[in-house]
């Protein structure tokens, strides 16, 4: 039997990412508004408001090597599919800009290496 615990390491590693994640979108002139905001279709890693007052559905995906590609290659069409099911779930709760848009935010964290951070904007538009 295999318990999931919060010291799994890809929990940490995830929640790394995210952090980071976080701080490069603020760091580009985006407002973080809400992280890991759920609801009946999943959950959101981070949701923003860019510079143009567009709201960001960011997905992010963080690894520790290529071996399986770069971490936005991850995202599949139905991730994409998903997140815009959860980008109009949030427009919803959440009445304001009417322009919204996906974004993906890659992480590489390899060992003894400075983390890779790499933004895809627009992500199945």
């Amino acid at each position: 039997m295999t318990t999931t615990t919060t010291s799994d390491p890809r929990r940490g590693l995830g929640r790394y990412g995210e952090a980071l994640a976080a701080r490069y979108l603020r760091e580009r002139g985006m407002r973080v508004l809400e992280r890991n905001w759920r609801c009946e279709h999943g959950e959101v890693d981070i949701v923003a408001l860019d510079d143009d007052g567009c709201l960001v559905v960011c997905e992010v995906k963080t690894r520790r090597d290529t071996a399986f590609g770069d971490p936005v290659e991850a995202v599949t069409v139905a991730k994409a599919m998903r997140l815009r099911r959860l980008a109009a779930a949030y427009a919803r709760a959440h009445p304001g800009p009417a322009a919204v848009r996906i974004d993906v935010v890659g992480v590489l964290c390899r060992p003894g290496a400075p983390p890779l951070v790499r933004h895809v904007v627009g992500v199945g538009s």
